[in-house]
């Protein structure tokens, strides 16, 4: 997973770059594929990327481009099953951001279809890929997820539609939005509040005793809820700042999940408190 994270972050450091035209976008991205699924040498996309954002201001991003050899390398140490995974995951994931390059518009995305399927080529498949990692571990998971498997995709869905609404001022700034059209901010957060249920379902599904993979989920998943639950308490936020998480907080919630990851009501009873704002919001007519 640390493998994977790496490599979806080159994917939205293409996707970030502001000063490329969607059709550098689209052969990097191309390029960046074909170098994941070995059909060309890393440094064949190394070198084109590296001078098309020779601009770019996010020095640590670049250091990563550079070092993709590295990332790859140690993903061949993983199990064959891992390796198809993830390779599933990054293909849909870097041509879905391919079709998403040329729509980014200050109006946003079309309508509620168009913004479920970009939360699902940026994050639905991730989950795909955490049920895939998960279900070849843990037989009990297997059998529990079964007819189920649209779970994952709404954990992942969740966690993006956070980092959209959290992000939406920066974005703004650039002259894009990834909010469907027409749209509210209550709605949309109507919509998060489906998808963190639907995502709390998920993670229940998880057997108790498999703590580090439970623990890894809610992790990201209660992180999502109390920063959803900022947003929640305001109309609307000019700063991204506004809504972030202090690290304080951050880190006394990472605390918890060592508690509570192997305990069911803990979640449970976590959700039904941090979610109450989201859930009043949902309930308003």
């Amino acid at each position: 997973m640390g493998s994977t994270y790496l490599l979806c972050r080159i994917v939205d450091t293409i996707e970030d770059a502001a000063e490329l035209s969607p059709e550098t976008k689209r052969n990097l991205s191309r390029l960046f594929l074909d170098a994941v699924l070995e059909r060309i040498p890393s440094a064949s996309f190394v070198t084109p990327c590296l001078n098309a954002l020779k601009h770019y201001s996010n020095r640590d991003e670049l250091d990563l481009i550079a070092h993709i050899p590295t990332v790859l390398r140690i993903l061949r140490t993983c199990s064959n099953h891992d390796q198809e995974a993830v390779a599933r995951c990054v293909s849909i994931m870097s041509e879905g951001m391919s079709r998403f390059h040329g729509r980014q518009t200050e109006a946003g995305l079309k309508d509620l279809t168009e913004f479920e399927d970009y939360c699902y080529v940026v994050a639905g498949v991730v989950g795909e890929l955490l049920t895939s990692i998960f279900r070849h571990r843990s037989l009990q998971f297997s059998k529990n997820i079964e007819g189920h498997e649209n779970l994952a995709i709404a954990f992942g869905q969740a966690l993006q539609m956070t980092n959209i609404l959290k992000d939406s001022p920066k974005d703004r700034e650039r002259g894009v939005s990834w909010k469907p059209s027409n749209f509210s901010q209550l709605e949309l957060l109507r919509i998060a509040y489906q998808k963190l249920s639907d995502s709390l379902t998920y993670i229940l599904l998880l057997p108790r005793e498999e703590v580090g993979m439970r623990r890894f989920c809610f992790l990201a998943f209660g992180l999502a809820v109390l920063t959803l639950d900022k947003i929640a308490a305001r109309d609307h936020f000019q700063k991204g700042q506004d809504v972030k998480l202090a690290r304080k907080t951050v880190w006394s919630f990472y605390g918890f999940t060592k508690i509570a990851a192997s305990s069911d009501i803990l979640i449970k009873g976590f959700f039904y408190l941090w979610g109450a704002p989201l859930r009043r919001l949902a309930n308003t007519q």
